[in-house]
């Protein structure tokens, strides 16, 4: 009777099943016991008192350390020759210091010295080519004008005797014209002879010459090759080693080893004024300009910190390692101070600062939850906790500024990870 009541005084409910009845009545319970277990803070959820403080915003960057000023040492490039490789015979050790004008290198000059003594060879003997053809162009030209002069002579002679004709007979006249003619003929060939003779002596002579000359640069060029054997230092600095590809191996240049020409093998490096050269995501490009200042540590050596800034900041971006869509841009930071164990090419990490607030309203990331697009936090009551906008500003790794919606001093929930609802920012 009391169960017809409770349904309406309608008896056709009572052919409702048992498990029915207990749904009906339990939801409601259920509903009501999961609003209480979502107000009151769970075994992995903790509270934490809103609070002023000192608010940093910064960036952590990447990169690779380099000497402002260097002296890439590679292995000569020899001109007019083949060479393969060149075998290292004296090597400055890695790490030690040098002067300006100190040895770091030098190849094994043999072969150069003997293709200098091979081309100096065929020059001196170009050389005594070109004065034999010379003096023997002098003794061709002599005999050339003593045959031209006797020509001229002859003619005279001839003429002369052409002046007999009157009174000799007739036969010894003919025979003074043919002679006179035949010495007019001989003299008519000397002459157009004589420059071709010339032009022709010259012609070898210019020959002889531009094989002399080309000699002479060849012979230069070897011993400017040999010259290049050794490389002194142009600045003063610490040597140090670059890791290059040596027979089927990759390490560094060692005595007795074969070098390729134009392979940078060594650099020479002032620790003075170091640098890390970084690549900065275009996300992080408007945040970032010059003259931050940031903290390098070194990835090999975690003791280290050294201050750093900001220097120049390129303004086109290239293909990211990781995706084409995604540009980076190249940054280059000057660092403050010095460290005998700072080299180059050792990875360090920057933590960029980006600005700070003194006294900002500051609470933890894992307590602000997102909602359709709205954030909230949980704020604790008299009995329980209640849910509250906020208006969030600026954020970090860990905290967030608060600019409207709590108060310091209020106690809000914060989630661990494993327990974090979602739509809670990070």
């Amino acid at each position: 009777m009391r169960l017809r009541t409770l349904l309406g005084g309608k008896p056709k409910f009572l052919l409702v099943g048992t498990s029915s009845l207990l749904i009906l009545f339990v939801i409601p319970f259920v509903l009501a016991h999961f609003r209480r277990v979502q107000a009151a803070p769970s075994a992995g959820e903790s509270t934490v008192r809103v609070e002023r403080k000192k608010f940093s915003q910064t960036l952590r960057l990447n990169g690779s350390t380099m000497a402002a000023r260097s002296f890439a040492v590679l292995a000569p490039r020899l001109e007019g020759a083949q060479v393969g490789s060149m075998v290292v015979t004296k090597l400055a050790p890695a790490g030690s210091p040098v002067k300006k004008d100190d040895l770091l290198v030098e190849f094994d000059p043999q072969a150069q010295m003997k293709d200098y003594l091979d081309k100096k060879a065929t020059y001196d003997n170009l050389v005594s080519q070109v004065a034999q053809k010379k003096a023997e162009e002098d003794i061709a030209r002599a005999k050339d004008d003593t045959a031209m002069k006797q020509a001229e002579d002859e003619l005279k002679r001839a003429q002369l005797e052409l002046q007999r004709n009157e009174v000799v007979s007739r036969i010894d006249a003919e025979k003074n014209q043919e002679a006179a003619d035949e010495a007019q003929a001989t003299l008519k060939q000397l002459k157009e002879t004589y420059q071709l003779k010339r032009a022709a002596a010259a012609a070898n002579i210019r020959i002889l010459e531009i094989q002399r000359d080309r000699a002479q640069e060849a012979m230069r060029y070897a011993q400017s090759n040999a010259s290049k054997m050794t490389v002194h230092s142009p600045m003063a600095g610490v040597v140090v080693y670059n890791t290059i590809w040596l027979g089927g191996r990759m390490g560094t240049v060692q005595q007795g080893d074969q070098v390729r020409a134009g392979l940078p093998f060594m650099a020479v490096v002032d620790p003075s004024q170091m640098e890390v050269r970084v690549e900065l995501n275009q996300v992080d490009l408007l945040r970032v300009r010059t003259g931050l200042h940031a903290k390098m540590h070194l990835d090999a050596y975690p003791g280290i910190e050294l201050a750093a800034t900001l220097e120049d900041l390129s303004p086109l971006g290239h293909t990211g390692q990781f995706s084409e869509t995604v540009r980076v841009f190249s940054a280059r930071f000057s660092i403050q101070g010095t460290e005998p164990r700072l080299l180059p090419d050792l990875s360090a990490a920057l933590d960029l600062d980006l600005g700070s607030e003194e006294k900002a309203l500051v609470v933890p990331c894992q307590s602000v939850a997102l909602e359709s697009g709205n954030s909230f936090v949980w704020v604790q009551g008299s009995s329980s906790f209640e849910k509250r906008a906020v208006k969030m500003g600026s954020r970090n790794d860990t905290d967030v500024v608060v600019l409207s919606g709590l108060k310091e001093g209020e106690l809000i929930r914060r989630f661990a990870a494993e327990e974090q609802p979602s739509g809670i920012q990070r």
